[in-house]
């Protein structure tokens, strides 16, 4: 299983398992881990499939993004930060929780609430979702896995971050900064399949609310400043087509390593931004 991460700054970004932790974006690192012994009472399944994970014990879904309260900040009324919040809120469940996003389908719903003027947001995101490339991922911000792949172990993922605001650079502006991380528990597409992975992906974004009579902007639509994720579990060695590719114990057992060789990350380490963690494919301690 592979651990990816990835950062984008827009101008105007129980057993070890192999794991990936990549930097997307403007840079990229990938992290895997060794296969190893896990206990029997750890091993996930599809009754259970956040056995063994920190993740067991955290929100399900949308309940897990709570939004702050608002107050007037940045020449922007009380009004302006609430739908600025509210905003990233839909955002995040769309692109990060949506059954349709999660397999593979246009994420509609979250691409209508960014601002179609931003050549550098919407705009390249669509262009991502299209024709995906190591210069434009559309995993920066959408999590998607292939359905000839994989499908979900149920219907829940788990969530936990934070959401927050402050005033621009100048008037007219609040700014708003989400870090959460989402748990994914997947099976193989095959038929009657049982054996339960899980991907392990945290974003951090920084998103803008304008006021169309002090800035050029659409009204009510959000601009992208900074996109980082990192995945834990998503093969290093297929980078760039758009999707996320778990990968599972028996594949580990037949030799499918996912590239990782750089340092053990833990990918439900909350501690640090991404922009300080490592650049190369390594190894997550878990997921």
């Amino acid at each position: 299983m592979l651990l990816a991460v990835g950062l984008v700054v827009v101008a105007v970004r129980p057993e070890l398992v192999t794991d990936r932790f990549t930097t997307r974006g403007t840079g990229y690192a990938d992290t895997a881990a060794p296969p190893a012994g896990r206990a029997d009472g750890d091993t996930p399944t599809l009754k259970e499939p956040f056995r063994g994970s920190p993740a067991a014990d955290w929100a399900d879904g949308a309940a897990g993004i709570a939004v702050p309260g608002a107050k007037a900040v940045g020449g922007m009324t009380e009004e302006q930060v609430a739908h600025a919040l509210t905003s990233t809120k839909k955002l995040l469940v769309a692109a990060n929780l949506d059954p349709a996003t999660l397999r593979g389908e246009r994420p509609r719903a979250a691409l209508d609430l960014l601002d179609p003027l931003q050549a550098d947001g919407r705009v390249l995101l669509e262009k991502a979702l299209t024709d995906p490339g190591a210069d434009r991922n559309p995993l920066w911000v959408f999590s998607r896995f292939a359905p000839s792949e994989v499908r979900p172990a149920g219907d829940v993922v788990k969530v936990q971050g934070r959401l927050t605001y402050e005033k621009g650079d100048r008037d007219g502006q609040v700014l708003v900064h989400a870090d959460y991380t989402f748990v994914y528990p997947v099976v193989k597409a095959d038929p009657g399949a049982t054996e339960v992975a899980r991907t392990v992906v945290r974003r951090q974004l920084t998103l803008a609310l304008y006021d169309p009579d002090k800035i050029r902007t659409t009204p009510g639509k959000l601009y992208v400043l900074r996109m980082e994720e990192s995945a834990g579990n998503d093969d290093c060695s297929r980078d760039g087509d758009g999707f996320l590719h778990p990968q599972f114990l028996s594949d580990l057992v037949a030799g499918e390593d996912g590239g990782g060789s750089g340092r053990e990350v833990d990918p439900y380490d909350r501690s640090k931004p991404l922009d300080e963690l490592s650049q190369e494919c390594g190894t997550v301690t878990r997921t």
